[in-house]
């Protein structure tokens, strides 16, 4: 039964892949990226590890790939617009995949000899009860660092976003009063030059 639901998430996932870059359409290409994620999630259920799931489909399916739909929408992609792709690099995107498969399939061939000594793994692991025991028992002062430069990110992302405060010095009003003068403003633009 878990065997083909594997089999099953695999073709559901590579498909899902495969149409993120074939699809024409920005939108539709996200929306299969956030399926391959929840397939993705999916593979982490299996191997026993809940925690990754969770953040897999929390953070990528959700937070990134909202920010990838509001930089579509902002880009206002056409395909009209886009300039006609050259033969050159059409061959050397098939280069590129070609070399991406030998790798792969390197990889593949050498992973099935190493497989074979390999131990079954603890049924804990992927459990975020142990995930908790070991940051805190083993990687104490690097996950305690990691928080400080969180800390110190928003704390900067808060000082950039502020508003400057607008002191309104003598000089600025009467620079504004010579200005009502010079150009006879009316005293809506006066004022909100005056704030």
């Amino acid at each position: 039964m878990a065997q083909n639901f594997f089999y099953f998430l695999a073709a559901l996932t590579l498909l899902s892949a495969f149409m993120v870059i074939v699809s024409k359409n920005p939108i539709h290409s996200v929306l299969y990226g956030i399926l391959t994620f929840f397939t993705l999630s999916g593979h982490y259920i299996l191997l026993n590890a809940q925690f990754l799931a969770a953040v897999n489909i929390i953070v990528y399916a959700g937070a990134i790939m909202v920010l990838f739909v509001f930089t579509i929408m902002f880009l206002n992609l056409r395909t009209d617009t886009e300039p006609p792709k050259t033969n050159l690099l059409k061959l050397a995107t098939f280069v590129a995949g070609g070399m991406l498969i030998a790798v792969f399939s390197a990889v593949v061939r050498q992973s099935g000899e190493t497989l074979k000594g390999t131990k079954i793994p603890d049924s804990q692991i992927g459990l975020v009860e142990t995930l908790g025991k070991t940051l805190f028992n083993d990687f104490l002062l690097p996950f305690e660092l990691a928080s400080v430069l969180f800390l110190v990110a928003i704390v900067g992302a808060v000082m950039i976003g502020q508003k400057e405060k607008r002191y309104t010095t003598k000089a600025t009003l009467v620079g504004t009063e010579k200005l009502y003068e010079t150009k006879k403003l009316d005293t809506k633009e006066a004022n909100l030059l005056n704030q």
